[in-house]
């Protein structure tokens, strides 16, 4: 699978952006897609996740209730809106594909797109 990941930027706090990632080749159609994100000088960390049936969804606690992940299976890409961003989201963000499990953890990724730049400016 190969993921190609857009929409990263510089925003001031409590401002909007809207990430995007297409995914192709493989069994792409099928995985669970999701994004992590690595803040400087921190560990890659789980940011949300969606199950390939569309419905299901997972958030880490931090961005409950400001991020939403959705996914669009025709174009078989994932999205990641995130609202009331704070300088603490400031990271790369990376889309993600994990196969019969969800993955919450770096461990059960199996495939990485490249990240993409997201700057809270406060």
């Amino acid at each position: 699978v190969q993921l190609q990941a857009s929409g990263g930027g510089l925003v001031q706090a409590g401002g909007s952006l809207r990430l995007s990632c297409a995914a192709s080749g493989g069994t792409a159609m099928q995985a669970h897609m999701g994004w992590f994100r690595q803040a400087p000088g921190k560990e890659r960390e789980f940011v949300a996740a969606i199950k390939w049936n569309r419905i299901t969804t997972y958030y880490a606690s931090s961005v409950q209730d400001r991020f939403i992940i959705s996914r669009d299976s025709a174009k078989n890409s994932v999205h990641l809106q995130m609202n009331s961003l704070k300088p603490e989201d400031t990271a790369v963000y990376y889309c993600a594909t994990s196969g019969a499990d969800v993955a919450t953890t770096p461990g059960g990724v199996n495939a990485w797109g490249k990240g993409t730049l997201v700057t809270v400016s406060s």
